[in-house]
């Protein structure tokens, strides 16, 4: 039975009636651009795989292959081709790698800690302080991000190692055959070289943090009567805490997988997890053990930098 609009779709058509569009289109196969979409969906993925070929190459070239192999090092014992975990259980019961696991646990959470504290006070002078060269020294922090860390490390030993400037300066005015500065090669030189380079990767986004912050709301606080360390710990605080998480999960990560800092400090009794596979491949030759303790180190550095990852995320960081 014909429809009220015209013929039915699947009726035949009826000599001397001009078909309606739709029983047009559906004689035709369809709208053009519906009998289209497959074909082209199906090139537009071809290209974007065939785009994306070199570069995943390149990578598992220069990456994932390497890991890959430090991986089936590190169940490799010396003189066997199998397959054991002993290279894990003899690492994991000495205490060389415990005492390592230690000092780099200790040393980022207290380094991290610190960049915190520092770097907040800082970003609180620099954007909300005016001084002269106030600008020049936020531009100086993008700059500084770029230095190498054993840049950082070589100037505090001009300033506080053995024959460095303080100690020299000491040994001028009392006449002693040394110095009192000789902290840098202990651990806690390595924490403040480590403090002093990574407090600009806190002070980035918080700077940030700090440009979008309404300066209408300390406005209003201050009219109220609220003394400057509660409009920080009510108003600037809150807003600065996105940055803070931010900006400390990275400072976490990089610490752990710090290598130059200590290695140019010279610390004695300070052997962290990067050193000790320096030590044990490159000092003792035992690759199974190196590789061992290698990957431990990333698998802790891989769930932290997931976890930074998150809460830059949630945070909008």
């Amino acid at each position: 039975m014909a429809s009220p609009t015209g013929p039915a779709l699947n009726s035949d058509p009826v000599p001397g009636v001009v078909p309606t569009l739709p029983q047009a289109l559906h004689e035709q196969g369809g709208p053009p651009a519906l009998r289209n979409a497959c074909p082209q969906r199906l090139r537009e993925q071809w290209v974007r795989a065939l785009w994306a070929l070199p570069p995943v190459l390149a990578l598992s070239l220069v990456f994932l292959y390497p890991l890959f192999l430090v991986v089936k090092q590190s169940f490799t014992p010396d003189g066997s081709d199998g397959v054991s975990l002993a290279p894990y259980q003899d690492v994991f019961a000495s205490a060389a790698f415990r005492d390592a696991l230690w000092t780099t646990v200790w040393l980022a959470v207290g380094a991290t800690v610190g960049c915190l504290v520092l770097g907040f006070l800082l970003a609180l002078v620099i954007a909300f302080v005016p001084f002269p060269g106030g600008k020049a020294v936020a531009r100086f922090i993008d700059v500084f991000l770029s230095f190498p860390s054993f840049l950082i490390t070589l100037a505090l030993l001009f300033i506080y190692g053995t024959v460095g400037m303080a100690n020299g300066l000491w040994t001028d005015v009392t006449g002693a055959h040394s110095g009192p500065f000789q902290f840098l090669t202990t651990p806690w030189g390595v924490l403040l070289a480590e403090i002093t380079y990574f407090t600009p990767f806190v002070m980035r986004p918080l700077l940030a943090a700090f440009s979008q912050l309404d300066t209408a709301q300390l406005e209003v606080a201050s009219s109220l009567g609220a003394r400057p360390g509660r409009i920080v710990r009510r108003v600037v605080l809150p807003e600065a805490l996105p940055a803070l998480a931010a900006g400390g999960s990275l400072v976490l990560v990089m610490c752990l997988n710090e290598f130059g800092i200590v290695l140019f400090t010279g610390a004695k009794g300070v052997t962290t997890l990067p050193m000790l596979v320096y030590s044990k491949a490159i000092l003792e030759s035992d690759y199974p053990a190196a590789c061992v303790v290698a990957v431990v180190n990333i698998a802790i550095s891989v769930g932290l930098y997931g976890l930074y990852r998150v809460v830059s995320r949630r945070v909008g960081a």
